[in-house]
């Protein structure tokens, strides 16, 4: 099978320059979603071929009762899977040339279709070995991203079947955060939503350092009379939180439910057996 931009980039084939431009350009052409008739036929933005869930790392999410972490929703996804296919290095921070977290985490495909993919860059891996990939992500402060996303049929080289969801453990220099920012919010919200019952607030301890404007992945915090405020394109990744010095912004599940209902819509778009 011929190398797909992900291998080429790995490889060496492509060099990051390159490769910043392409994904530059893939960003760019998402702001076409405010055109009201490309967001109705573009692939890419319908929401019957993608939805994908930021799944918040935070230690102190409050959660309901004996309801689980977020990361356990992931944990189950591998656990199911019939295929789990690890891609060596993260395309984004080669292309960026990331120097802030390990180049070397890459995406997890899982699925039927993980497997149909260019073995070049990938790798097959067990059960435990996805859920220890997906550990060192969490712990080098990198957010999982999960769910069907038909861009990466494209980006990875595989036809779509429904039969593969996408976990990519994003920093700044990932696409996913700027497919998120350049995409209007009536198409945003269908596809890329918010995992099920998670709220986000500021308190009163903020004192508009701007920490959190700084590191958000998709600009949705601005700062209004000296204090941090939380826009509607927050999907509610929870790393705002994570970068507050004052521990002023609250990361709280209400739903006891949140993780069977994010469960149920995310396995609506794939078939694993």
């Amino acid at each position: 099978m011929p190398k797909t931009g992900i291998d080429k980039l790995i490889s060496g084939k492509a060099k990051p320059p390159t490769m910043r431009r392409a994904l530059n350009a893939l960003g760019a052409a998402f702001k076409l979603s405010r055109l009201p008739l490309v967001s109705r036929v573009h692939p890419w933005l319908r929401p019957d071929k993608t939805d994908m869930r930021w799944l918040p790392i935070n230690e102190d999410i409050q959660l309901p009762g004996d309801a689980p972490m977020p990361l356990n929703l992931l944990y189950r996804i591998i656990e199911e899977a019939s295929h789990r296919v690890i891609y060596k290095d993260c395309g984004c921070r080669v292309a960026y040339e990331c120097k802030e977290y390990p180049i070397d985490v890459g995406c997890l495909l899982m699925g039927d279709s993980a497997i149909e993919g260019s073995s070049f860059s990938s790798r097959e891996v067990s059960v435990q070995e996805a859920k220890e990939h997906s550990r060192r992500a969490v712990d080098a402060g990198l957010v999982p991203v999960v769910g069907k996303a038909r861009v990466d049929n494209f980006l990875f080289g595989i036809k779509d079947r429904s039969r593969m969801l996408t976990v990519c453990y994003c920093c700044e220099c990932c696409c996913i955060t700027r497919f998120t920012r350049n995409t209007n919010m009536k198409t945003l919200e269908p596809i890329f939503p918010r995992l099920d019952g998670v709220t986000i607030e500021v308190n009163d301890d903020c004192i508009g350092c701007g920490k959190c404007v700084e590191h958000c992945y998709i600009q949705a915090i601005e700062m209004v009379d000296e204090k941090a405020v939380i826009g509607e394109y927050c999907r509610a990744c929870g790393r705002c939180a994570t970068f507050c010095p004052e521990d002023a912004i609250e990361v709280r599940i209400d739903d006891p439910e949140f993780l069977e209902k994010a469960y149920d819509r995310i396995r609506s778009y794939v078939k694993f057996d």
